[in-house]
């Protein structure tokens, strides 16, 4: 042994190949930032522990949900891939919140977990400018405060122009199993024990966070006829713009999932070994997700609820373990066994891997820029866990982000930046570098305050030119998207100049629904807004346009006409907050020269160092008085830090 912990010690560094952008860490966020910054024409190197991990799903085998699925529609339509990806894996499609209104409608697919990592690395493989390397980054190469490139465990030295830092779970992971803790990566990966323990001579605070994944079973086992069935849906849907409708997964290839419940029998069985439980015994150290709690902390904190919803999702085609969504939890095994043998349909489950706890590090947000580059090394990003989100959609978001900002740095050129009224990844990384977290950041449609504007439906209307100028979109891509522009805007203008007659027909139809004769006649835009109307309807009282418009145009003409009075508040105040991210503050700024500002204000304003008064605005114990005063100053020109 002693011989081989010499050798160990003496391995010699040795120079590796220059690359423009190097990316560390492949999972969705260490994935999107590789082939964005590669596809922008630099030199790229993916550096990933394990080949066999490149966008794994170490979770949840899904894509997509509330807020997570405009993400996924956001990312595709600035450029990126996991829209495309899960749209050739997806084994169930469906539309959630159908009923309500379309600001929080979003998709969620079921994923092949397999098939997606397949694809995605099949898709980095063939990628010209993208070089894929397994290796261990054990640190980087940091000269007069700028980040030069990387050394692996093996003593390569990667020089590149930036670096990306995507380690997420595996960052000195710990994974915990009742009794039972080593250390690990998700899913039993190696780990990356070097990487962030080094990040604190460079400065960097780290948090420690926890996640967790529930037991997997063996699909043969369950009984599916104690459950409710959730098959996908028939109508067409898809997360990228360009997947066609004939391009759909047909229903009767769909695979189901299968809704179950909890029952005070299983409550019992987590109560009498909370003694076990390793987040009540001081075992987990790290915090977790409010909004994704283990089972055990749902009986706790919810004890007057008498059930909690269990999913049954299945893994993939090829396989016959399905992921048991709602019982998160880190209990001992024998325990997990007992849980999973009390819920209905689960009676005979055989579990195949027992649900655990993983804690791992995180770079405290608040060090970061709104373009993910680190405020004390130059050219160094980092994106997804790492930054403490929780969320393959999360992660996919701020790596895109990420790639964009470290291709553009390599290339001398200023950085790119998404607005809370551009996209939900402006809003979450807003929240990250302002704000901070103290747990697990997970995206809801409540932390946006435009999101009538940040819909599914208009993500390409949004963002699309932006990933045009990017580079990140072809050419024939965004000639569609214009035509497609072209024919929403031009059949909004037809409907604003058209005008429906109070005939007897017009007038049956809105007395079916309640409403009161037409006097006089009425613009068919204006028609269209009655609750009642559909744009299918609408076309019995007027001519249809000269060319079919397909269902998606036709379901932004509807969207942008029925809130057209909502939309345009939104933008007006959207329109406010613009006006107020014009006013930047001087990078140099010494806060200690302002006097009036309030202690926490002080404090807080020199922790974030926002770039603009409306960041400002955005940080806890900054109140209006404090931005009064900073305002004055900057207007005033004398706060500036003598050099």
């Amino acid at each position: 042994m002693k011989g081989i912990e010499k050798t160990m010690t003496e391995i010699k560094e040795y120079a590796g190949r220059d690359y423009d952008v190097i990316v560390v860490g492949a999972g969705h966020a260490g994935s999107e930032a590789a082939l964005a910054a590669a596809r922008m024409g630099n030199r790229t190197l993916l550096m990933t522990i394990n080949l066999d991990m490149v966008a794994f799903m170490p979770c949840n085998p899904s894509v997509g949900g509330p807020a997570k699925g405009i993400v996924v529609r956001e990312i595709d339509a600035l450029g990126g891939e996991m829209g495309h990806n899960i749209d050739k894996t997806y084994v169930q499609m469906r539309m959630l919140n159908t009923g309500k209104g379309p600001a929080v409608r979003a998709l969620r697919a079921q994923a092949d977990k397999h098939a997606y990592h397949a694809e995605m690395k099949h898709t980095i493989e063939k990628e010209p400018n993208l070089t894929l390397r397994q290796g261990i980054v054990d640190d980087l190469i940091v000269e007069d405060g700028e980040c030069k490139g990387v050394i692996t465990n093996t003593g390569a030295r990667y020089a590149a122009k930036s670096v990306v830092i995507a380690a997420g779970t595996a960052a000195r992971g710990k994974i915990i199993i009742g009794e039972l803790m080593y250390s690990s990566g998700p899913n039993n990966s190696q780990p990356a024990t070097k990487l962030t323990a080094n990040l604190p001579k460079y400065g960097f605070d780290l948090e420690r966070f926890k996640t967790g994944t529930p037991p997997r079973v063996d699909g043969n086992t369950i009984k599916y006829d104690e459950t409710e069935e959730q098959p996908g849906d028939e109508q067409p849907n898809h997360f990228s713009f360009t997947t066609p409708d004939s391009a759909y997964l047909e229903l009767k290839n769909q695979l189901s999932c299968w809704l179950t419940y909890t029952n005070e029998k299983t409550h019992a069985i987590i109560r009498e070994n909370l003694d076990r439980a390793p987040m009540f015994t001081g075992v987990i150290e790290g915090v977790g997700p409010r909004y994704c709690p283990s089972i055990e902390d749902k009986i706790v904190r919810f004890a007057d609820k008498p059930r909690h919803q269990i999913f049954l999702e299945p893994e993939g085609r090829k396989t016959d373990e399905w992921y048991v969504q709602g019982l998160s939890t880190s209990m001992p095994e024998e325990v997990q066994q007992k849980i999973l043998h009390s819920v209905k349909g689960l009676e005979n489950a055989q579990m195949m891997r027992p649900g655990y706890a993983i804690e791992y590090d995180v770079v405290a947000p608040y060090q970061l820029r709104p373009t993910l580059e680190t405020k004390l090394v130059k050219n160094l990003f980092t994106a997804g866990q790492t930054n403490g989100t929780s969320g393959y959609e999360e992660a996919a978001g701020q790596g895109l982000l990420a790639g964009i900002n470290a291709g553009l740095r390599a290339q001398g050129k200023p950085g790119f930046t998404l607005q809370r009224s551009d996209a939900y990844i402006g809003v979450m990384v807003d929240d990250l570098v302002t704000k901070g977290t103290n747990e697990p950041y997970r995206l809801l449609t409540s932390r946006a305050e435009y999101r009538l504007i940040l819909r599914h439906d208009n993500a390409d209307l949004r963002l699309t030119t932006k990933g045009h100028e990017l580079g990140l979109i072809s050419d024939d891509r965004y000639e569609a998207f214009l035509a497609k522009r072209a024919a929403i805007n031009a059949e909004i203008d037809r409907l604003n100049s058209i005008r429906i007659k109070p005939t007897d027909a017009v007038n049956d139809f809105v007395g079916q629904h309640g409403d009161k004769p037409l006097q006089d006649g009425i613009i068919a835009a204006a028609f269209l807004r009655r609750p009642y109307v559909t744009y299918a309807t609408l076309m019995d009282f007027i001519p249809a346009p000269e060319q079919p418009l397909d269902r998606h145009i036709i379901e932004e003409i509807e969207i942008s006409l029925k809130y057209a009075g909502y939309i345009k508040k939104s933008e007006e105040n959207v329109a406010k907050l613009k006006r107020m991210e014009a006013k930047t503050i001087p990078a140099n700024i010494d806060y200690d020269a302002i006097d009036g500002l309030a202690t926490e204000a002080h404090q807080k304003l020199k922790k974030i160092q926002p770039e603009t008064l409306a960041q400002a605005t955005r940080i806890s114990g900054v109140n209006p008085a404090d931005i009064a005063i900073l305002s004055v100053y900057i207007e005033q020109g004398k706060i500036a830090k003598v050099n």
